[in-house]
């Protein structure tokens, strides 16, 4: 199996950052803190983790699958609040970082996802998500945390 995401297992503070609105070039963000607790799942196959978000009164649960004949990470999203698991995004890491991508929907609009992992270090990683609608000629990012390890 795969070591790629060993650096995520434990418990996280993090700093969310998000645009007020999507897709419209806005320049106004919201910050708003979570915690996050990951750990690893079928003899290390997969990983999951819990985040809760405090100030928005939901929380959210991700499951990562890996395919070690391809070498990629399948990672899936739920949250509390619909209870419906979002379009997956596939990838995997090259050079320290992971990039996955997948075909989603905001709001009616079809759109391709990317997820980013960067600046992974043992107590410190950032995740990004960022929206294409040109076909992957332009990204706008639009969910940026900053995660502190606290364990």
């Amino acid at each position: 199996m795969t070591t790629d995401f060993h650096f995520l297992h434990g418990t996280w503070n993090v700093v969310n950052r998000r645009p007020v609105k999507l897709l419209v070039d806005c320049d106004e963000w919201e910050e708003f803190p979570a915690t996050l607790e990951c750990r690893s799942v079928l003899d290390g196959a997969a990983n999951v983790d819990e985040m809760t978000f405090p100030t928005k009164g939901f929380k959210g649960l991700t499951l990562r699958l890996y395919d070690p004949e391809r070498r990629e990470w399948t990672i899936y999203w739920v949250n509390s609040r619909t209870g419906l698991l979002q379009a997956p995004v596939v990838g995997g890491f090259a050079g320290g970082e992971c990039e996955l991508f997948g075909d989603d929907v905001h709001e009616g609009m079809p759109v391709r996802a990317r997820y980013k992992w960067s600046r992974i270090t043992p107590t410190s990683a950032r995740w990004e998500q960022a929206y294409s609608v040109d076909g992957e000629q332009t990204w706008e990012t639009n969910w940026i945390m900053d995660c502190t390890r606290t364990g």
